[in-house]
């Protein structure tokens, strides 16, 4: 059985050291997820991968079926998700090039198919998400970092917004007040749909640049961008890759 589940967000469409074995398109009850889902080894450790944005990065945020994708990996089998992201630093802590485990999420986001429980229900069902990522895999993914000399920020707020447009300064005041420390994109529903399948889900995220208002006062530029995903990808590989050394975070 394949023990980790990945989903790739900006910038992690693909992971050049992922060994494929197969792939599948995975039917749905909620449609197809992003892509088909790639089954193989990332540096010896077993994984299934799914792009979240598609192959090609072609689905925006708002328009990703966050409910097939989460499916699809119960489908499966898969029992511990890890979805990485490419996000924005709004705390002093999160300037770009780190790599953060938060362990809040706050969700800003509007209109996306959020829960799985609104249909043929005989009776209203709540899950409780006062910890939205999983104890476990969160401290797997620290652990991980540290053994392979990886600095991770272990802790923080995440705050979701709807995108695609990247957000004012105004809205970055706001979440700063709120007390977020990244902002992305991709973080919800993903998290609350993984609690509801009952998945041991946590986010790794990368920061790329300063949020809106926090940077050298000018644009957010895609180099920007691009530049810090490059650097960082290798990193955030070596943090996952390194799950492979103890048992307890592979299922």
């Amino acid at each position: 059985m394949t023990r980790i589940g990945i989903i790739g967000g900006s910038g992690l469409t693909r992971l050049q050291a992922l060994e494929v074995d197969h792939r599948e398109l995975i039917s749905t009850p909620y449609g197809d997820p992003s892509a088909p889902m790639l089954f193989g080894r990332l540096n010896g450790l077993e994984v299934a991968f799914l792009p979240r944005h598609g192959g090609n990065h072609q689905v925006p945020p708002h328009m990703v079926n966050y409910r097939a994708n989460i499916w699809a990996f119960k489908e499966m089998g898969v029992e511990r998700v890890v979805g990485m992201a490419a996000v924005g630093g709004i705390s002093h802590a999160m300037a770009p090039g780190r790599l953060c485990v938060p362990d809040q999420i706050i969700d800003y986001t509007h209109g996306r198919k959020h829960t799985f429980y609104e249909q043929d229900l005989t009776s209203v069902i709540h899950i409780d998400f006062t910890e939205p990522y999983c104890d476990e895999l969160r401290a797997c993914l620290i652990e991980a970092g540290r053994r392979v000399g990886v600095d991770l920020v272990d802790r923080g707020t995440y705050g979701a917004t709807q995108g695609p447009r990247l957000e004012t300064r105004a809205e970055i005041q706001r979440m700063a007040r709120d007390g977020c420390d990244v902002v992305g994109m991709t973080g919800m529903p993903e998290a609350a749909l993984a609690r509801e399948l009952e998945l041991c889900y946590a986010n790794l995220s990368l920061v790329v640049n300063w949020a809106a208002g926090l940077g050298d006062g000018g644009p957010i530029t895609m180099q920007e961008i691009e530049r810090h995903l490059e650097d960082g990808m290798g990193r955030a590989v070596q943090v996952v890759s390194a799950l492979q050394r103890d048992g307890r975070c592979q299922g």
